[in-house]
């Protein structure tokens, strides 16, 4: 099929020059063109295919016609539309400025009379398109240029248009009016029918995020944001950012209400309040959300545990010698240069926090990417600026002892120190303490510690003064994968944050008796969970975001009380406490980021394989002959698609709630890829490699379910005679290849050793395989004879990784150093074999550690990941004297 620009090209190749894309979004792909009868640069904005063939073009382009007589200073005329080659499209001014979602990646927050002025613009664009009778339904950052520094409102009306023109067929395609975060909460639950106000509470949303650097609401979902849309309130503006005017923070929650009703009635009365002198209006009470309690006794118990914990608390901070003055106080502090993950996908491979506060609260330490590489600092709360820590360089995931005075950290070479807060030497206590990803210590009362020991040494203990360290009892399955380890009062106990599967799927927390080394479940569906003694509640982040606290029994390792909903906007896991009771907490960034399954050619050229088409994909792989497309997309689960060559998508069957890493057979007639299957607790999931039908309809086949040593399945490959090659995590914590031969149950090792041997590749013929391999003490990538490994050469010269055959079998590529690599082969590659030249930068395309990220097409192209824009630095809240206020909304 044509790609569309070159439809559009050929198409108005009379009326306009069409250049480039410019951007895409949720219904349009924006292109830059040249006006040739005017002599004029325009933005030609087209549907997506899709959409536009459901809409049907005589009813979108009368329908968009009412929008052609909006005429005002801040309001982006609509110069044109039509339909040209089946695709629906209309023509815009082009803008040579910027969005105001750029600019706000840009500056997070904007100055208060900046983003007054440009919420009053957009009001009045407003003003005069509901006085015409056109509502625009998608107020967004996105959707407001900014020319000159003023307002510039898109798309009026497109939104309408598309409903008027779809009708009930819009449901059918799955496609949603508005962007969640900004719309109304009647927008939210689909009503159809929405006025003037629904506009004004959406661009209340765009204010808010204006002044405090996110909109009200986010999640990691739609469904998630919709739902605290339509239920919870928005933290008061002046929380987040004290200097914001009272009148400011009025205007900006009545615009917000849940009921058109009690909003404003029209946006210009909202810019008039906007305007208002600060003594004007007085700063609202906010109501609280609904949430359901618990009944009977216990209700009175944990109100009379809440009220003496409040109490408790206050004596314990005033000994502390904070001060008589016991209200909350919020500041934004900067901490980063750089925006440290949360995770590297959506709900995956969640790292440890990289900040921690000190017991008394008064000191903040934290880890930073730098020239140099990665180091810790320390900001006191009296002190403007962080100072680096000398010593720790390749420091990361700090934690705190219990006394103050000493800070434990893990480096990039793998091992676990200690340095005094005030600075000196760092004292090595662990060598090969952990291993890429995942990064938890925590400091115990007894001056032992305990930390994630890595791939082969799980959980283990050690005396902070050094030592040998004991294992404790966890299962092997989690191979050192703790996001998050909080020590619990009388160095008895901990809550151990833990997962399996990279992350993928599900983290809970556990909690591990140390007296009694047993593990439970404490809670599930958790991506973090800290403890505050003094108030006996337990502070969690689940996978999607936000802040929860109940009541907890840290003897028993139990929740005592329902967990409720405290925060909206806090980063999984990104969350740390003092023992007095101060917090500190990241946000998480609005938006949810997409990747794009480009093609490139050899020379580097990226081409969109569906421009309409943006996901969280992971592990593509192309069939040998007819181009079919099979890619896993990750979200609330993990779901393999397969996408034919005429663009339509199929969802692949699978048995549980994570199917990836697909690969085909060389004659294109099978599609393996691992799945997930129920196990029992405390690890719920292992993996299996299953082989789905050509068509992706009927239930998937299990091939197989287990290594030779019980170990977990990630990769596996299949001849056309059914010889299949896979990869296990071994219970020593390496991963080793192996072999079965059709019809035959004995297993042959491929590659094994004290290495881990991952990324396998084989040959079309299935003569050869290749793998990388870090035995040499670097990763490389090597072929050895398929499947008796008899003969094994070395193919990458300055490491590699990622290797991946072209269809034909006479090239191997791989990842060398960020670079694109091929590698000539001869007929028999253990023989012939010329060297490694390069392709091109992979900078901005997706990477693995343990599966590569891109394949080869028949014609020799690249299949890749083309990763979103890197977010903005993560803004980090402080705050002080916490604790009165969490008991509060707890009881609420």
């Amino acid at each position: 099929m044509t790609p569309p620009l070159e439809r559009l090209k050929t198409a108005l190749a009379d009326r306009y020059r069409v250049e480039r894309e410019l951007g895409a979004g949720g219904m349009a792909t924006v292109y830059l063109a040249h006006d040739l009868r005017h002599e004029r640069d325009v933005a030609i904005k087209v549907l997506h295919p899709d959409l536009g063939a459901v809409l049907g073009a005589d009813r979108f382009l009368t329908e968009i016609k009412t929008t052609a007589r909006l005429q005002h200073p801040h309001i982006l005329p609509l110069l044109d539309s039509g339909a040209a080659d089946g695709l629906l499209y209309y023509v815009m001014p082009f803008v040579n400025g910027e969005t105001l979602r750029t600019k706000l990646e840009r500056e997070t927050q904007l100055a208060i009379p900046e983003a007054i002025r440009i919420a009053v613009e957009v009001a009045d664009a407003l003003e005069h398109a509901h006085r015409q009778g056109v509502v625009h339904r998608d107020i967004k950052p996105e959707n407001i240029l900014l020319q000159d520094g003023h307002a510039l409102v898109a798309d009026f009306g497109i939104a309408l248009a598309v409903q008027q023109a779809g009708g009930q067929r819009m449901t059918q395609t799955g496609l949603s009016l508005g962007t969640p975060q900004y719309m109304s909460p009647e927008q939210a639950s689909g009503e159809r029918v929405v006025d003037a106000r629904s506009d004004i509470y959406a661009l209340a949303a765009v204010t808010f995020e204006m002044l405090t650097g996110a909109p009200p609401f986010t999640g990691a979902s739609v469904q998630a944001i919709m739902a605290r849309v339509m239920t919870s309130e928005p933290e008061p503006l002046t929380r987040v950012r004290k200097t914001v005017p009272q009148a400011v923070e009025a205007a900006v929650f009545q615009a917000l209400a849940k009921l058109p009703a009690d909003r404003f009635a029209s946006a210009r009365e909202f810019a008039t309040a906007l305007r208002q002198d600060t003594s004007a209006v007085n700063t609202p009470q906010l109501s609280a959300p609904n949430r359901k309690s618990r009944k009977g006794v216990l209700v009175c118990v944990s109100l009379a545990m809440l009220a003496t914990a409040a109490a408790s608390w206050a004596a314990a901070r005033a000994t502390a010698g904070s001060g008589t003055d016991s209200r909350p106080s919020r500041q934004r502090v900067v901490l980063w240069n750089t925006a440290v993950p949360v995770a590297t996908s959506p709900g995956a491979q969640f790292i440890s926090t990289q900040m921690a506060l000190s017991p008394d609260g008064e000191t903040i330490v934290f880890a930073d990417s730098t020239s140099a590489g990665w180091s810790l600092f320390r900001k006191r709360r009296a002190e403007q600026d962080a100072v680096p820590i000398v010593g720790t360089d390749g420091g990361r995931s700090p934690f705190f002892s219990p006394d103050g005075r000493w800070i434990g950290y893990f480096s990039s070479d793998a091992t676990l120190s200690k340095i005094a807060v005030e600075g000196g030497t760092s004292i090595r206590l662990v060598t090969g303490a952990t291993n890429r990803f995942y990064y938890a210590g925590a400091w115990l009362s007894d001056n032992t510690i305990v930390f994630t020991a890595g791939d082969s040494g799980g959980v283990r203990r050690i005396s902070a003064s050094g030592g040998v360290s004991n294992a404790l009892n966890v299962p092997r399955e989690w191979n050192g994968q703790l996001p998050h380890i909080e020590a619990l009062p009388g160095g008895k106990g901990l809550l151990i944050v833990a997962c399996e599967s990279n992350c993928s799927l599900k983290v809970d927390a556990f909690f591990y008796d140390l007296v009694k080394d047993s593990l439970t479940l404490a809670i599930p569906d958790v991506a973090g969970a800290w403890y505050h003694e003094q108030s006996g509640l337990v502070l969690t982040t689940p996978r999607d975001g936000g802040l929860f606290a109940g009541t907890f029994d840290a003897k028993r390792g139990v929740l005592t009380g329902d967990l409720k909903p405290i925060i909206d906007r806090v980063a999984p896991g990104q969350f740390a406490m003092s023992a007095t009771g101060d917090v500190l907490y990241s946000l998480t960034r609005s938006g949810d980021a997409k990747r794009e399954l480009v093609w490139v050619d050899r020379g580097g050229k990226a081409t969109p394989v569906d421009s309409s088409w943006r996901e969280w994909f992971e592990y593509p792989a192309v069939a040998p002959k007819d181009g079919r497309i099979g890619v896993s997309v990750r979200g609330a689960a993990t779901v393999l698609w397969l996408r034919e060559a005429d663009g339509s998508r199929t969802p692949v069957r699978a048995v549980g709630n994570i199917a990836w890493r697909p690969t085909w057979s060389p004659n294109g007639e099978r599609m393996l890829f691992v799945g997930s299957m129920p196990k029992p607790a405390p690890v719920g999931r292992t993996n299996a490699i299953f082989e789905s039908d050509a068509a992706a309809r009927a239930l998937p086949t299990k091939l197989r379910d287990y290594g030779p040593s019980t170990g977990a399945l990630w990769e596996a490959e299949v001849c056309d005679n059914g010889a299949l090659a896979f990869r296990t995590d071994d219970p020593v914590g390496l991963s080793n290849i192996y072999a079965t031969l059709p019809g035959d149950t004995t297993t042959l090792t491929v590659a094994s050793g004290p290495a881990q041997d991952i990324q396998l590749a084989l040959s079309p013929d299935c003569r050869t395989i290749a793998f990388m391999s870090n035995a040499s003490g670097r990763a490389n990538v090597y072929i050895v004879d398929f499947p008796y490994a008899r003969t094994r050469r070395l193919v990458s010269r300055d490491g590699g990784e990622e290797p991946r055959w072209s269809k034909d079998g006479r090239t191997l590529y791989y990842v060398g150093n960020g670079t694109l690599m091929q590698v000539p082969m001869g007929t028999d590659p253990l023989r012939t074999m010329g060297e490694p030249t390069s392709l091109f930068r992979l900078d901005g395309y997706a990477r693995a550690r343990n599966r590569p990220q891109y394949d080869v097409s028949p014609d020799g192209r690249f299949l890749m990941i083309k990763e979103p824009p890197a977010p903005a630095v993560p803004p980090v809240v402080y705050v002080q004297n916490w604790i009165p206020e969490l008991l509060a909304k707890v009881k609420q």
